[in-house]
């Protein structure tokens, strides 16, 4: 089963809904703030993805940090940033089982469903 995390009112996230919809792509919707981020999974996604791909640097949450706690930003700063904003995270991660997908290109989403 493949499964979209992110946040609801996200536009990215309604974007990439819709293209999935429109496919017909059979998936599960987990937003952070509703359903919460089990630290495992946190742990699992840095492991994978590594906190640079993780941590949205150009959103207002990253704005929002302390400079010294940016600057000094390493895997397990990321992990504790991401448990307490996980609206830092990038968005849409996509998780089809096979692989995992940051962020929302239709043309990415086309090659990753084709067939």
């Amino acid at each position: 089963m493949t499964t979209m995390y992110g946040i609801k009112n996200c536009d990215t996230i309604k974007k990439a809904r819709k293209w999935l919809d429109d496919a017909g792509v059979d998936y599960q919707f987990h937003d952070y703030k509703k359903d919460g981020l089990p630290e495992a999974l946190v742990d699992q996604w840095l492991d994978e993805l590594g906190w640079e791909a993780l941590i949205n640097k150009r959103g207002t949450t990253w704005r929002k940090l302390a400079d010294d706690l940016k600057d000094n930003m390493n895997t397990t700063n990321a992990r504790q940033v991401m448990l307490d904003n996980p609206s830092i995270i990038k968005r849409p991660l996509l998780d089809t089982g096979a692989q995992k997908v940051l962020g929302f290109k239709a043309d990415e989403y086309s090659s990753l469903f084709a067939g």
